[in-house]
C-alpha cells in the first residue's frame, strides 16, 4: 500500500494520496495495473470505485468526529477538528509505466490561521487518520 502524505506549504491543510496496489474483490475492482491514465478512467468511474470512495467518505467522517482506542493518546478529533476538503479518486503512478487508481483526500484545518502551514501535532493526527483509514478499509 502507497500512502503519501504531503502538506500544503503556508496553508492549513494536507493531502493524502492512497494508490490500490492491490486487487479489491468487494468493490468488484480486481485490475488495478493499467497501462495508461486512460485505463485508470475507467475504473474511477465504475460503481465499484465509487462505493470505495463513499465507504472512505463514511470512515473518515467516524475518524474526524470522534478519538479511536487503536491510537491510545492520540485523539484524532482533538480541539482543533480537521474537516473534509476533497475526497475522489486519483491516477497514481508507479514503477516501470504502470497506473493504479487511488484515493485523493484533502484535510484542512478550519481555524488556523490562513496563510499558516499546519503544526507538526496535526500532520502527525493527518497520518494516524491515513493509517487508521487504509486499515478499516482492508487497503494494506
Amino acid at each position: 500500500m502507497s500512502i503519501r502524505i504531503v502538506p500544503d506549504d503556508n496553508q492549513p491543510s494536507a493531502s493524502i494520496e492512497i494508490a490500490l496496489d492491490k486487487s479489491l474483490p468487494d468493490y468488484d475492482l480486481d485490475e488495478v495495473e493499467q497501462p495508461t491514465p486512460r485505463h485508470v478512467d475507467a475504473i474511477l468511474v465504475s460503481q465499484g470505485f465509487r462505493d470505495l470512495v463513499d465507504d472512505t467518505r463514511g470512515i473518515l467522517m467516524d475518524l474526524l468526529t470522534q478519538t479511536h482506542p487503536h491510537h491510545p493518546g492520540l485523539d484524532l478529533a482533538s480541539d482543533s477538528p480537521l474537516v473534509l476538503a476533497q475526497l475522489t479518486g486519483a491516477i497514481c503512478p508507479g514503477n516501470d509505466e504502470v497506473y493504479r487508481p487511488g484515493l485523493w483526500i484533502v484535510l484542512q484545518d478550519p481555524h488556523a490561521k490562513p496563510k499558516t502551514a499546519l503544526p507538526s501535532a496535526t500532520r502527525e493526527r493527518v497520518a494516524a487518520i491515513a493509517t487508521e483509514l487504509v486499515k478499516r478499509l482492508q487497503l494494506d
